[in-house]
């Protein structure tokens, strides 16, 4: 089994993000396209980058039980990564609530 490198995100003069797809996921349907979107977008594309890697640390994980899985150290990769994604979403949905809260909040 090949590790794929990590690939971040590059910016370009429009703002928008570059393609990043996580290893194994399918093609979705692409998100409606506009100016108002594009959050949306991005949004919507991390979450279907975390929850493949969600799934591939769960088909490592049932290979490992079973007896299948060559190199542990796949398992244990791929459960970090999904790890680390599933934190750093929960963190993110966080400070949106409180950003939500905060305007909430504000008198007009």
């Amino acid at each position: 089994m090949d590790i794929t490198p990590l690939q971040f995100p590059s910016v370009s003069a429009a703002g928008a993000l570059g393609s990043i797809a996580a290893p194994g996921t399918a093609e979705r349907v692409a998100p409606p396209t506009g100016p108002d979107t594009e959050f949306g977008s991005l949004v919507l594309d991390g979450l279907d980058r975390l929850e493949g890697l969600t799934d591939k640390a769960d088909g490592l994980a049932v290979q490992a039980a079973t007896g299948k899985l060559e190199n542990i150290h796949d398992y244990t990769i791929a459960a970090s990564e999904a790890s680390v994604a599933s934190q750093l979403t929960v963190s993110l949905r966080n400070r949106a609530v409180e950003a939500f809260n905060e305007i909430m909040r504000m008198q007009v």
